[in-house]
């Protein structure tokens, strides 16, 4: 970490969500798009939905008008690719009702540039989560602040096609690897879309009956195939867990996090990914050496808050905190108890130093300091 393991204030940790929370709307661009880091060479110019999903969410959790509107902008982003996509995810929704669905590279793309364009460079494009992570943050903004849908309509109904249609099948997960599985995260961030849009008043009556069956057939799917001693799993198949899997428990809350599944998960994940409250993705990491991740701290910290235990929720916000540099950027990882300390200068010759800061994790620090009073500083 690059500040020393000192005991932080309320005040400190209410002054870094400040911070966070003016520095993601300094880098929003004017499309509304969130640049998932504005320096780092592999992510610089683009923005993902789910990234940009989970800061919206943070950013409308904050509750200021700039929040608000800052939020709204960035689902009119969403909204404008998928409406000029209606054709595209139409023929998606198509040929796999025919039995005979596109290939993985004819699917939507994961990340768009600011003017909402695939981009040109080769990327692991094919991944399900962020369409789902935009409908639940989309909807979760819109019942927080008393927002329309309305605007948004026709792209959550694209949305809800899309999803229906292609959940079940394996694709890139979080971290843009292991294409060959269906993955925990992936699903539940699929369910919590689909349950969000049934819920939200913007689909008819058979529509909305729809998405919830869905939602509930995924759900069954988890639980019977994607459940390894008592705990969510990476993939389908598999006993290992990641941390992802945490979003699933909270803020999505698709498990609920005091169900036996939903302790379980937490306890395994904290048991396998977690030192020293930082957290790392997955067992075998090796991306910069495997460090860990603010924003997976953070999650961890929901999950406990979510559960009720609000003192491990604090020691999560505290260990993220203390990861800032002495600019107040939060880091997508520390080298701190590198899983594969062999593997960081490789990556550091191919893409520069860790990408600081990353929206996400200023986001997540945001959504956990809100979940905890830990927003009010006397010094405001």
């Amino acid at each position: 970490m690059t500040q020393a393991a000192t005991e932080l204030s309320e005040n400190q940790l209410a002054q870094l969500a400040s911070t966070s929370f003016t520095l993601i709307l300094s880098l929003q661009d004017p499309s509304g798009a969130f640049p998932a880091s504005p320096t780092f060479s592999a992510y610089r110019g683009y923005s993902w939905f789910r990234d940009g999903a989970f800061i919206a969410d943070g950013v409308s959790s904050y509750g200021t008008a700039e929040g608000i509107e800052s939020a709204s902008r960035f689902f009119d982003w969403c909204s404008a690719i998928l409406t000029a996509r209606a054709d595209h995810i139409e023929r998606i929704v198509g040929a796999a009702a025919n039995g005979s669905p596109l290939p993985d590279e004819e699917m939507l793309a994961t990340r768009f540039t600011f003017d909402g364009h695939e981009g040109t460079d080769d990327w692991w494009d094919f991944q399900l989560d962020g369409y789902g992570t935009w409908l639940w943050a989309a909807v979760e903004h819109a019942e927080r602040h008393q927002v329309s849908l309305e605007p948004w309509t026709p792209a959550i109904r694209l949305t809800v096609a899309y999803l229906q249609s292609s959940w079940s099948r394996p694709c890139f997960d979080w971290w843009e690897e292991n294409s060959a599985f269906v993955h925990g995260s992936t699903l539940g961030c699929i369910a919590a879309g689909l349950r969000a849009a049934a819920r939200s008043g913007a689909l008819n009556d058979d529509e909305s009956h729809h998405a919830n069956t869905a939602a509930e057939n995924i759900l069954e799917t988890m639980i019977t195939a994607g459940v390894a001693d008592g705990h969510l799993t990476k993939w389908l198949g598999t006993d290992a867990v990641d941390a992802s899997l945490l979003a699933v428990i909270a803020p999505l809350s698709v498990i609920n996090a005091t169900s036996l599944i939903g302790l379980a998960t937490t306890a395994a994940i904290t048991a396998d990914l977690s030192v020293d409250n930082g957290v790392h993705r997955f067992l075998g990491d090796t991306f910069y050496g495997g460090g860990q991740w603010p924003l997976l701290s953070c999650m961890l910290g929901l999950a406990h808050a979510a559960a009720g235990d609000r003192d491990a929720a604090v020691a999560q916000l505290r260990w993220a905190a203390r990861t800032a540099t002495t600019a107040a950027d939060l880091p997508e990882q520390v080298a701190d108890h590198l899983l594969d300390p062999s593997m960081r200068q490789e990556w550091v010759d191919r893409w520069g130093t860790v990408a600081t800061p990353l929206l996400w994790s200023h986001a997540m620090f945001i959504r956990l300091a809100v979940e905890l009073g830990s927003t009010e500083s006397s010094d405001r």
